[in-house]
């Protein structure tokens, strides 16, 4: 019941958005941001970028193994 609830939900915002506008054309021959970027090149590679994305390998530790890696203590037999 409550995945229908959510599905209702999901597909009545989808319809309640407004439609996306199409781009116009640069008709007035100044370059977009885009443009600019495309014509610079590939970007530099930041290297607090990597750290970071370095650091979100540390996540992989959260990965729960099997069922047992919950904390509880032990009966003692």
């Amino acid at each position: 019941m409550r995945t229908r609830w959510m599905l209702g939900m999901l597909v009545a915002a989808a319809l309640a958005a407004p439609a996306a506008q199409a781009q116009e054309t640069n008709e007035s021959g100044i370059r977009t941001e885009t443009q600019e970027r495309l014509r610079s090149g590939p970007p530099k590679i930041d290297w607090l970028n990597l750290l970071g994305a370095l650091g979100l390998l540390g996540l992989l530790g959260l990965k729960k193994e099997h069922g047992e890696d919950s904390y509880h203590p032990a009966s003692v037999e």
